[in-house]
């Protein structure tokens, strides 16, 4: 186990690697490798573990009915997956966590941090600070998602989120972290469909864009 690249996760920000051991001894932290494709998490299923990828990544994934596969997220190296469900242990998951690539997680046992620690560690206690602090940047970005996927229109749904990363960079010229594909997904609209009202805005002097780079027009050209 790699307890230098641990102590620079956010779940284990200002841990001592010194003190990760008996930390995860405690939690009864478990390292499982997977294939691509091997799902880790089942939706229906219910869990009791905290993963964390320690390399390779992993699909948030929501089938429904009719087989439809939708990606609600990809989490990375370093990252936290399952925690809310995790956390409500008797809440089945409604998503399924695949591996996207050859991965290998961490489990914690969720019931064993949030019960009070029998010696009182001040390194369990950071533990939970920094769960709180993950879960609070998650129910973040899904705040933002819901507010960018509230308009009706896809024009609508682009200004919202072209301008809240605007407001994020500081300036009118940003890259977003997303191709036409995943931007699409985003938003929840067709790809053809937004690629077409991203041609006419940039014609109506909206926008410019290349690639992902995007430069916002405050005022259209005479």
């Amino acid at each position: 186990m790699d307890l230098d690249f641990l102590t620079q996760t956010q779940l284990f920000r200002d841990i001592p690697a010194g003190e990760l051991g008996g930390l995860l001894g405690c939690l009864r932290a478990v390292r499982r490798q997977y294939k691509k494709g091997a799902t880790l998490c089942r939706a229906g299923d219910r869990t009791e573990s905290i993963g964390l990828v320690l390399s390779g990544s992993v699909h948030i994934e929501s089938d429904d009915a009719w087989g439809s596969k939708s990606i609600l997220n990809s989490v990375g190296p370093g990252q936290v997956f399952a925690e809310t469900y995790a956390c409500v242990p008797d809440e089945p998951l409604m998503v399924n966590v695949v591996a996207a690539e050859d991965t290998a997680a961490l489990f914690l046992h969720a019931p064993h941090l949030l019960a009070p620690c029998t010696q009182a560690c001040a390194c369990h206690a950071q533990l939970i600070r920094n769960l709180l602090f993950v879960s609070a940047q998650k129910n973040l970005a899904l705040s933002r998602r819901i507010f960018h996927t509230a308009p009706k229109t896809i024009r609508g749904r682009l200004l919202s989120y072209l301008s809240m990363q605007a407001i994020r960079a500081g300036g009118d010229s940003f890259s977003i972290p997303f191709n036409r594909q995943q931007l699409a997904d985003y938003l929840g609209v067709d790809r053809s469909a937004l690629s077409a009202e991203l041609g006419r805005m940039r014609r109506e002097g909206l926008l410019d864009v290349r690639k992902n780079r995007f430069t916002l027009r405050r005022t259209r050209p005479e």
